[in-house]
């Protein structure tokens, strides 16, 4: 009776059948008494038929028999002034009254049955619903754990936890199962109908234990759900439950009556267990709850695994990302460099952003910041091709421009090998190329559709450096261009990709303003710069990967750089060695005259012999020595094993065995051939 669903409205209705019941009786015998009519024995048949409409079986039978003894007492007694027919007829009218309201109460009962087993039917394929649209809304795997519990508690249970196993939370396959013995398990999520789940013995994120005999370990070694009592009679916990205190203690204090474990399964492998337990409602679990719980549990097992492969899949790609980017910074003279790398939040996935710092020659340095569109292991590997071709192309000192057509080229040829394997994957990416020489303090940077860097003046001012746009790499066919500047010394150049403007809620414009102002704040040093401008910048996360790179830029001045023209003459070579040394006895490091002076000669002689003036000599004195030979010609010299016999062909080898690094680079009027070395190094071999 949905109208009537407790016990203190039925008994009402039962008080007042028994007062009308008496009223009827009393009229019925004063009506029989003295006008000899059974005029109300119709009424007193009536009260069993509306007990039948309203109350239980036992409720009817009740007020039937009561009005069927309390007739045959009016009329087989007491009511002497009536005809055997009329008494007669008049218990006949009880009698059939009783046995309509059994009637009736038994077609109730089977139709509030038959109502109540389609709405609970509906109300279970409505918490399918529920958990198809509720479960799996992320790819995260704890987030999954606890949409199934929200989902169980309460419609199903009263209390439900997820334990999962460790490999599991770390992207790791599993044990494929059935899993036998004790087990250890990391819970982690649960809920309770009572605030703050009291009655969970562990808290999220927690290692929890369950022995060999707990109905959790016996449902991974069956593979199948486990539904059991757990309030026996007396009032006594299960022998398995017994053998754990803590647990027993709680489910003692908190009433459990009844419980179902479920194995988390997918694919061929245990992910974990699902548990509901009840104890705020009296009644148990039933077959059709353990199929609910297991329907429920299955797809909620199917979107764990999801998550657990896209686990597995973003640490891989954020691991290989990593692993591609700089794992340790040059020591440079030319430039203090703070750097940070950010990987996209939610469902994004790792992308393609990267920085470099690349030790050119000269005390020169080559600052690199890109970004490959797209996510995933197709753009970080693109990335880490970008980076390597990149780093080839700065080794053979190409201008920024050129360095950034032959990328272009790279990518282009990087498309047509595997668009065809993999097609809709994005092969397009931007690039900020800068190469910053410390004794010039000149800039020369470019770009291929990248957001423009910024610079932090000494005095704290902050400007946006302008450079031509160019297009983004890949598309090819449009030319790029350079742009040189001078910059002050302690300088900062702040060159970032577009992921750190895009996550700010009012676009880029808003982006680069707020930019801007936090720039603008001092701070002590550059890693709290890079701190404080990703948690201004960053305040709701990364919606795409940011790469950020802050470089404070320094001055050689006359104290570590010597420079001299060179007559080119052969008597010019002992003229070079002596200023070589002499400017090296200056700066303490005459222990390194004798590499110094064979480097020297051998440098000078081919220049004198193979490429003409105007020749110009210069040693700088940064981490190590660096001796550097310019002449006219643009031919570039060529390391080559010579012969027993051969006169010639052993300078650069002689070069190359005395030094760390040596190398040629083009330059506006001829080339310059450099070699460097450090100082603690520099003895004779």
């Amino acid at each position: 009776m949905a109208w009537l669903p407790d016990r203190a409205r039925r008994g009402g209705v039962l008080t007042l059948l028994f007062v009308s019941l008496a009223l009827i009786t009393a009229v019925s015998v004063y009506d029989a008494e003295v006008g000899g009519r059974v005029r109300w024995a119709g009424f007193a048949a009536l009260a069993p038929v509306v007990a039948g409409a309203l109350l239980p079986l036992w409720p009817t039978m009740l007020v039937g028999a009561v009005a069927l003894a309390t007739s045959l007492v009016v009329y087989g007694l007491v009511a002497s002034e009536v005809t055997f027919v009329s008494r007669l007829f008049a218990v006949g009218i009880v009698t059939l009254g009783a046995a309509l309201g059994l009637i009736v109460c038994r077609v109730r009962f089977d139709r509030e049955r038959r109502v109540n087993g389609l709405m609970i039917a509906r109300d279970r394929l409505t918490l399918l619903t529920v958990a198809s649209e509720r479960i799996g809304s992320t790819l995260d795997v704890t987030r999954t754990a606890q949409e199934l519990t929200d989902v169980a508690v309460p419609r199903l249970a009263d209390f439900s936890c997820v334990d999962l196993f460790e490999p599991v939370l770390r992207g790791e396959e599993p044990d494929p199962g059935p899993i036998h013995g004790a087990l250890r398990m990391r819970r982690v999520a649960h809920l309770s109908v009572l605030e703050g789940a009291p009655e969970a013995v562990v808290a999220p994120g927690d290692e929890t234990y369950y022995p060999e005999e707990y109905i959790l370990s016996r449902c991974l070694a069956e593979g199948r759900a486990v539904r059991e009592p757990m309030r026996l009679a007396g009032d006594r916990l299960p022998e398995w439950l017994e053998r754990d205190p803590k647990r027993a203690e709680h489910a003692r204090k908190f009433g459990f009556n009844s419980g179902i474990a479920v194995p988390l399964r997918a694919r061929g492998t245990t992910l974990g267990v699902a548990v509901f337990i009840r104890h705020q409602r009296s009644e148990p679990f039933d077959d059709d709850d353990l199929l609910l719980a297991e329907e429920i549990a299955a797809r909620a097992a199917v979107c764990v695994d999801n998550a657990r492969r896209y686990t597995h899949e973003h640490r891989t790609a954020l691991t290989l990302q990593r692993s591609m980017l700089p794992r340790r910074l040059p020591r440079l003279a030319a430039v203090d460099v703070a750097t940070r790398y950010l990987p996209a939040g939610g469902q994004a996935g790792v992308g393609g952003d990267w920085y470099d710092v690349i030790q050119l020659s000269g005390a020169r340095v080559a600052l690199v910041v890109g970004d490959v569109v797209g996510h995933g292991l197709y753009a970080t590997a693109t990335m880490g091709r970008l980076r390597s071709a990149v780093r080839t192309l700065a080794d053979i000192d190409l201008p920024p421009d050129e360095l950034l057509t032959h990328l272009d080229d790279v990518m282009i040829r990087l498309r047509s090998e595997t668009e065809q394997d993999s097609p809709g994957a994005g092969f397009s990416a931007t690039c900020l190329y800068a190469v910053y020489d410390p004794v010039s303090r000149a800039c020369t940077a470019a770009r291929a559709g990248h957001p423009l860097p910024a610079l932090v003046l000494p005095d704290g001012r902050v400007d946006q450096i302008e450079l031509p746009a160019g297009p983004p790499l890949g598309i090819g066919g449009l030319p790029f261009e350079s742009v040189e500047l001078l910059l002050p010394e302690d300088s900062v150049l702040v060159m970032f990709t577009n992921g750190l403007l895009e996550s700010r809620a009012d676009g880029t414009t808003g982006g680069i303003t707020e930019l801007r102002e936090a720039l603008s704040q001092p701070v002590t040093s550059l890693e709290t710069a890079c701190d404080a401008l990703l948690k201004t910048m960053l305040q709701e996360g990364p919606k795409d990967d940011v790469a950020l790179l802050l470089a404070r830029t320094h001055a050689l001045d006359a104290a570590h750089v010597a420079t001299w023209d060179v007559t080119p003459s052969p008597e010019a070579v002992a003229t070079a060695r002596e200023l070589a040394t002499g400017q090296l006895a200056e700066w303490g490091l005459a222990d390194a005259a004798f590499t110094t002076e064979l480097v020297v000669s051998e440098l000078v002689t081919n220049a004198i012999r193979h490429a003409g003036g105007p020749i110009q000599l210069r040693v700088i004195r940064e981490h190590g020595l660096i001796c550097e030979v310019s002449d006219g010609s643009s031919t570039s010299p060529h390391l080559r094993r010579a012969r027993v016999y051969d006169e010639s062909g052993r300078g650069l080898f002689i070069v190359a065995q005395l030094t760390e690094r040596w190398g040629s680079r083009q330059t506006s009027t001829g080339k310059t051939i450099w070699a460097e070395f450090a100082p603690d190094a520099a003895v004779p071999v």
